[in-house]
């Protein structure tokens, strides 16, 4: 399988097999239907095969290819026996239509960093000739400076960058060959040394940009920070996109969702 997937296992159904694993730190359990076979083709390409063994690859090798594409962050779901089912036929754009998400670099070549250079997936390096450096961590002075000119304040994530805590911090932009302008961040921290508590900060999008963005920058921010352990993602932010994410009123005030499985068989899963 591929990196990030863990515990795997076979639930046999009247009609399905359920293949069940555990997807990096995320304390959900998650679950993807394979179709009991009634041709000896491969489920994945479609091709014959010669072996139930050759077909068990094949539906184990389509799998780890939508696992490492987005499976768990695109897929809808639904949340049956304690278990997150997820539709790796109905894979969804995470973005809408124009934009593109990532995370912002916090590393870069140390002589060859230039804050004008605005390759977004290239970690804001300058291509120069001989052999590559080693990617260093950027002065925090230095991170998300590109943000910074576009109009967005950027010290709350620097803070807790100087101060360890950043759990992620993602921007948005228009998705064209410059890869700009840049249109939104959001930024979450962890609460706890445990790394089981996050806490959204902010999540700012310009004037004039879909909301959808904004709804986008959270969705994948709690998926990140779900992925890496974190059992709770609170927030004094308000807006609609958190309730339609399941962010709920917490006793304390504020906002608060819980990543884990708690919902009742059936229920569409919020994420």
């Amino acid at each position: 399988m591929t990196d990030g997937c863990s515990d795997l296992d076979v639930v046999v159904e009247p009609d399905n097999l359920l293949v069940l694993f555990r997807w990096r730190r995320d304390p959900n359990v998650y679950a993807v239907e394979v179709a009991l076979p009634a041709t000896p083709t491969s489920p994945w390409t479609g091709l014959p095969v010669t072996s139930v063994y050759e077909w068990a690859a094949d539906v184990m090798a389509g799998l780890s290819e939508n696992l490492a594409t987005g499976l768990v962050l695109r897929s809808r779901r639904k949340v049956r026996d304690g278990y997150v089912v997820l539709d790796a036929r109905d894979l969804v754009d995470v973005c809408p239509a124009g934009y593109f998400i990532e995370s912002v670099p916090l590393v870069g070549a140390p002589s060859s960093w230039r804050p004008s250079f605005s390759w977004p997936w290239r970690n804001r390096t300058h291509v120069t000739w001989g052999p590559p450096e080693e990617p260093v961590p950027l002065p925090v002075s230095k991170v998300g400076s590109w943000l910074a000119r576009a109009g967005m304040d950027v010290s709350l994530p620097r803070q807790l960058i100087a101060e360890t805590r950043l759990a992620c911090w993602l921007q948005a932009y228009v998705d064209n060959d410059r890869g700009e302008p840049y249109v939104g961040h959001t930024a979450v921290s962890w609460e706890d040394t445990r790394c089981t508590t996050a806490r959204l900060h902010l999540v700012h999008i310009k004037p004039g940009v879909l909301s959808e963005v904004r709804g986008a920058l959270v969705r994948s921010a709690v998926r990140m920070v779900t992925e890496n352990g974190a059992l709770h993602v609170v927030t004094a932010i308000d807006v609609p996109e958190l309730h339609r994410l399941g962010f709920r009123p917490a006793n304390e005030g504020g906002l608060t969702l819980r990543t884990s499985d708690a919902d009742p068989p059936g229920r569409p899963h919020p994420l």
